[in-house]
């Protein structure tokens, strides 16, 4: 090999690096631009996905909150049809002749009592609080005590106001006079 073939090899030679260098430098560019579009695309799509069920998210509350109030509405109408009779009732009592038929008026009041205790037992309503029942903080609220031997202890003694309960879920607790 002569001196200029020598000479032009190792020109050649770094030259070639320099390219190999740069072609390996461009694709791993390459790769990165293409890992890089790719999570950008994969992050787009996650927050389309996120942004979709958000908004499914938000319609299912609407709707939810629409049915919510429907069921009550309907709820309230039910209870009303219930009570109309007994409103009925009163108002016929209401309006009728001043003749002082007491003891009619009395048969129409309990009438009309027994036919709104009646509803309230449809709606699954319960009356509660007799003497003679054992005393329970849960169901009764103990206005008055009373220190007497001849009842036993923890013994309701008096019922001033009684107790309503729908289920187990009480809707007004019974006033009543306590034993100790």
């Amino acid at each position: 090999m002569s001196k200029k073939e020598k000479e032009a090899k190792e020109e050649k030679e770094p030259q070639e690096k320099a390219e190999k260098t740069a072609k390996a430098s461009e694709k791993k560019d390459e790769k990165k631009k293409s890992e890089t579009d790719m999570l950008k695309e994969q992050l787009e799509e996650a927050n389309d996905k996120f942004l979709r069920l958000n908004a499914e998210y938000q319609n299912f509350k609407r709707r939810s909150e629409k049915e919510k109030q429907e069921t009550y509405s309907f709820a309230k109408v039910d209870i009303i049809k219930e009570l109309l009779p007994v409103i009925d009732n009163l108002e016929r009592a209401i309006a009728s002749d001043g003749n002082n038929d007491y003891d009619g008026l009395k048969k129409g009041v309990e009438m009309t009592f027994d036919s709104l205790m009646t509803t309230l037992s449809k709606l699954g309503i319960e009356v509660y609080g007799e003497s003679g029942e054992t005393f329970d903080p849960n169901l009764h609220n103990a206005v008055m005590h009373i220190e007497d031997d001849k009842y036993k202890d923890g013994e309701i003694v008096d019922v001033y106001q009684k107790g309503y309960k729908a289920g187990e879920k009480v809707i007004r607790p019974a006033m009543v006079r306590s034993a100790n």
